[in-house]
């Protein structure tokens, strides 16, 4: 038991429900999880109203006109919407870092999506695995991206779904991370009337009138949109995988037997040079699911699936990895602007179940490298693929720093694919 300022005694939190066993796995490590009580609307308000008056948030210096705040070091949220009884943001945005990056990456974007959507989302631009501790490796970053997930989630007990936005080398960690996070529950639930269900004879529910729902959550909730941004989902191995190497082979061969020298685990990881305990790579352990970490069925969870892909200028991460396709699948015809709205915006490619089978009918039967084995893995589920190129901006040769607008005053060109990320958002 605590005190609290006034004197009252604050109780201890709730421990996370049963109904989704999956979390009992973690708790929070060095993340504070605040105090989060988990009673009615008024009461979580009082609190927030509370907390604000006591110098526990602070306000957005770039809000632009709008009372944005942030809770503890990373939740970004409207403060008006929060504090309103009708509108409550439901919707948690974890953002995600790439390689030596920060929280501060994200810092324009996540303002952008608070601005344009102030009852709808909090924003959490994850501080777990940043600069040096992004060269530990995908699953140990992973492992801390769940934990931090979780210790988000305790804190707003009244978010329903949850969407991943992620860059580079975050976008991996994202994707271990909810192979973490995922639980499958299903429940019974009654169906007809009680009067048309209940039997006389035999006292108790008739079983036709019970129904087996199934649900898939990721940290207890509905999982909606899985988004990432230039993020090398084939690894870095490979032909022009990792641009600024020209292409030429002799140094793509020394790049994978040195990238652990540069990068830590990390580098094993991208280039696929890991060999854990004799097990195969991490990446391509990462398109099916394994007895723990149900990787697929988690990016299957989601309602979609989007991946964001410079296609060209982008010198850390090729185009066919950040996007999942084959060479001969990158479009061909000249890459034209398709809605002045986002002038950087492409092409933008939608993918269906029929799609998904008959490439698997084309294929099937092949003698497959490495890289064949995830494309397949990872087209198990359906993919929107949003092609960016800044060719004709002064900002092209940091495209993959611009693509995220890392940092405004260098990167701002990139606002108009974040503006298309918020505008085509499932809520």
């Amino acid at each position: 038991m605590l005190a609290s300022d006034s004197g009252s005694v604050l109780r201890p939190k709730p421990p996370i429900p049963t109904r989704y066993p999956t979390l009992l796995l973690f708790r929070p490590c060095c993340f504070d999880p605040g105090s989060r009580p988990a009673g009615p609307n008024l009461t979580l308000k009082m609190e927030l109203l509370h907390r604000m008056g006591r110098g526990c948030f602070k306000a957005d210096a770039h809000a632009g006109g709008r009372n944005l705040f942030e809770v503890g070091s990373r939740d970004l949220f409207d403060a008006a919407a929060a504090a309103s009884p009708n509108s409550v943001p439901h919707h948690l945005v974890i953002m995600v870092n790439g390689i030596i990056g920060s929280a501060a990456d994200w810092r324009y974007a996540a303002e952008q999506f608070v601005k344009k959507l102030p009852d709808k989302v909090i924003v959490h631009r994850s501080e777990c695995n940043s600069s040096k501790l992004t060269f530990d490796g995908v699953d140990t970053m992973g492992e801390r991206l769940a934990e931090e997930v979780l210790s988000v989630v305790r804190r707003w007990p009244e978010v329903q779904k949850i969407s991943f936005v992620a860059h580079s080398l975050g976008g991996l960690v994202a994707r271990y991370a909810i192979g973490r996070l995922y639980d499958y529950s299903s429940t019974l639930t009654l169906v007809g009337t009680s009067r048309d269900c209940f039997s006389e004879e035999n006292s108790e529910y008739s079983k036709q009138c019970l129904e087996q729902s199934h649900e898939a959550k990721i940290a207890g909730l509905e999982p909606m949109n899985f988004i990432t941004f230039a993020t090398p989902h084939l690894g870095s191995r490979g032909n022009k995988q990792l641009p600024f190497l020209c292409g030429l082979s002799f140094l793509e061969r020394r790049a994978s037997e040195t990238a652990h020298l540069v990068a830590g685990r990390s580098g094993k990881h991208l280039f696929l040079m890991d060999n854990d305990d004799g097990k195969r790579p991490l990446l391509l352990r990462m398109v099916n699911d394994s007895d723990d970490l149900k990787f697929m069925s988690a990016l299957r969870a989601f309602k979609r699936r989007v991946a964001y892909a410079n296609a060209n200028y982008d010198h850390m991460v090729g185009w066919r990895t950040s996007s999942i396709r084959r060479q001969h699948e990158l479009p061909k015809s000249n890459l034209l602007v398709i809605d002045e709205r986002y002038p950087h915006i492409v092409y933008v490619e939608g993918e269906t179940a029929h799609d998904i089978r008959n490439k698997a009918s084309n294929i099937g039967g092949q003698i497959i490298d490495l890289e064949e084995e995830m494309i397949r893995g990872l087209s198990q589920v359906s993919w929107e693929r949003v092609d960016v190129s800044f060719q004709k901006s002064k900002q092209r040769y940091i495209a993959h720093s611009t693509i995220q607008v890392k940092t405004y005053w260098l990167n701002s060109d990139g606002a108009d694919v974040v503006y298309h990320m918020i505008d085509n958002f499932l809520l």
